[in-house]
């Protein structure tokens, strides 16, 4: 009980609790009232005995008019994180379209206005959950999944949230060996000779070749970036220009590309800079469809994933001859990377090491190795010898020929062996 400054008396109730809660109660609200009374700033401790106050209680001092009434903090929710998140971001054109996929997928599933402290790992795993049973490909969900790992990891960092519910999810493997596909080089060729022009002829012939990303390494791609005398080639890469030293990198002009670009140049009219000036401007261009048409015309059966291959198989074709670093620095990326994306092991690789290339050494015909296999008939089966009622015979001594035992050796092992029967 005390007097306002108006002398009335007024009183504050706590309720049912225990004597030492009320005494602690009671000596902050007593330097509460002072502070007040004396209209003076509170003292660093009162502030923080203010804070701990449940709200229930503090309501009852807001009543009294000795505190501000709280304002209740603004719950952040999903839809601002994602837009601080894309905000934030410093990567090229082609991830940030892979980003917005996921953080779409996000917002369909929980809305916009879902507050971030209300998902929690369960939420997290029902969302997955929802990503697999809409037919994605494993690779797309864990691409999805690790995107989202990212984008609450910066919540926990921008102190929006205390955990992340995906910290413990497990995204799955990126890769699908299912689709990586070797492209020979007398397919492409065969597809080459089936090109409507030049330009077409050129754009396969760098993305097989010198193992360019297409379309986005493509488009930037000018004349002065040929180096006819050393036989390289200057790549801007903008997946690439954001990480020190990885913007532009030198590739080898490929024989087969030489004669390319060679044809290409001479077509290429007075003053043109671009060396494939279709592509101009078009980072987002989409060549599959027309390039379905000219493998079709070519008569090859389409691999999936067209031009991710391309590359894939120029990498390949590098790493037989050249070490792993020189790989890496021609593609652009680490060799952890080459090796998890774009190497593939090939029918050929296997024939070489079982010497059948260019040994001379005759394949059994498969009908007559059937038919060895046949007559063999069914291995013995351990199993049966063990349990069978007659032990085998013991060895003899001097069936083992000139062997000799360790002079350590005193007694021979009977038929029965170490184990009990």
């Amino acid at each position: 009980m005390w007097r306002d400054p108006d002398g009335r008396q007024r009183t504050l109730r706590l309720g049912k609790c225990t004597e030492r809660a009320a005494g602690a109660t009671l000596r902050g609200f007593e330097l509460l009232l002072e502070a007040r009374q004396l209209g003076a700033a509170l003292q660093p401790d009162t502030v923080r005995w203010l804070a701990g106050v449940g709200d229930k209680l503090y309501t009852r001092f807001a009543r009294l008019g000795l505190v501000q009434p709280r304002v209740a903090a603004a719950r952040p929710t999903l839809g601002d994180l994602l837009q601080r998140f894309d905000a934030s971001l410093t990567v090229g054109p082609g991830t940030r379209a892979a980003y917005k996929q996921a953080t779409d997928s996000l917002r369909e599933y929980f809305g916009v206005s879902r507050p971030l402290d209300s998902i929690g790992p369960g939420d997290a795993e029902f969302w997955r959950k929802h990503l697999v049973e809409t037919k994605l490909a494993k690779a797309t969900v864990a691409k999805r999944v690790n995107v989202a790992k990212l984008i609450f990891r910066r919540a926990v960092r921008w102190g929006l949230i205390t955990t992340s519910p995906f910290a413990d999810i497990k995204p799955g493997p990126q890769t699908n060996p299912d689709r990586l596909h070797y492209v020979g080089r007398g397919v492409i060729e065969a597809i080459l000779e089936h090109c409507p022009d030049s330009q077409w002829r050129t754009i396969v012939a760098l993305c097989r070749y010198a193992g360019l990303r297409c379309p986005s390494e493509l488009v930037a791609m000018r004349w002065g970036d040929v180096n006819w005398e050393r036989g390289r080639l200057a790549v801007r890469s903008p997946k690439t220009a954001n990480y020190e030293g990885r913007g532009l990198r030198l590739v080898p002009i490929d024989p087969a590309l030489r004669r390319v670009l060679l044809e290409r140049f001479a077509e290429a009219e007075h003053g043109e800079e671009l060396i494939v000036p279709r592509l101009r401007g078009r980072t987002a261009a989409n060549l599959r469809t027309h390039f379905l048409r000219i493998i079709a015309r070519a008569g090859v059966r389409p691999w999936p994933r067209l031009m991710h291959n391309l590359r894939s198989s120029c990498l390949t074709d590098w790493c037989e001859q050249f070490p792993a670093h020189v790989v890496a620095c021609w593609a652009g990326h680490s060799a952890v990377v080459a090796a998890k994306h774009y190497l593939q092991v090939r029918d050929s690789h296997f024939d070489e090491a079982a010497g059948l290339v260019g040994s001379g050494v005759a394949a059994i015909p498969a009908a007559e190795a059937a038919a060895k296999a046949a007559a063999q008939g069914r291995a013995p089966n351990r199993t049966e010898a063990q349990n069978s009622a007659q032990p085998p015979a013991a060895y003899d001594s001097a069936s083992l020929g000139d062997t000799k035992c360790c002079s350590g050796q005193r007694y021979r092992m009977g038929a029965a062996g170490f184990e009990p029967a």
